[in-house]
């Protein structure tokens, strides 16, 4: 079970650190886009001023501006960081957790809550991911595109789909570990929530 855990975490991390990469790109891509769009409107300015008039309309007719699309690229971008940290979140016991009054409960009690819990997760983090899925082969059938960059709406609903199969497939299996942790006592996940009982 502890060599599972390990490949489980692995996975989990490494789709961490892809959503904290495409979120590392859509935050320097923004403050771009801000600086862009302040540069525009403080060249449109200089057009009125005598001889930065010609620098900056040649500014302008060159593209300086913000960066086109960002809006939809931020908006899909999001949506695939959003899942692509839930399975990380889920294996590690990372979700937030209010323990005011179990911590007053029997160590089994509380065991069997996070059993429980698991099993909620589980069968949320399933449907989403099989609602993901049909949302995605409706926008696949209709041919939707973005307003602007004209990229198919269907490629957003695919990358969050990975992350959220993938928070699926995690969730399962801390019911799994739950399970196996409060039949036989031992803790496999040191920094899971159920491991402070």
């Amino acid at each position: 079970m502890a060599g599972l855990h390990r490949i489980v975490l692995g996975l989990a991390r490494v789709m961490a650190l892809a959503g904290g990469t495409v979120l590392t790109i859509l935050i320097v891509m923004t403050c771009l886009s801000i600086l862009g769009r302040v540069g525009n409107s403080v060249l449109h300015w200089m057009t009125g001023v005598g001889l930065a008039a010609g620098f900056a309309q040649g500014m302008i007719d060159a593209g300086f501006g913000a960066i086109r699309g960002d809006f939809e690229l931020v908006e899909a971008g999001m949506a695939f960081c959003i899942f692509a940290f839930l399975p990380f979140c889920t294996v590690s016991g990372g979700h937030a957790a209010v323990d005011v009054f179990t911590n007053v409960l029997p160590r089994g009690v509380n065991r069997a809550l996070d059993v429980l819990i698991a099993v909620l997760m589980a069968v949320v983090m399933v449907v989403i991911a099989v609602q993901l899925n049909e949302g995605m082969a409706r926008k696949i059938s209709s041919g939707q595109t973005t307003l602007l960059l004209q990229f198919p709406v269907w490629w957003a609903y695919a990358g969050s789909l990975v992350g959220a199969t993938l928070t699926a497939l995690t969730a399962c299996y801390v019911v799994i570990l739950r399970g196996y942790e409060m039949l036989t006592g031992r803790v496999i996940a040191p920094n899971a929530v159920g491991a402070n009982h």
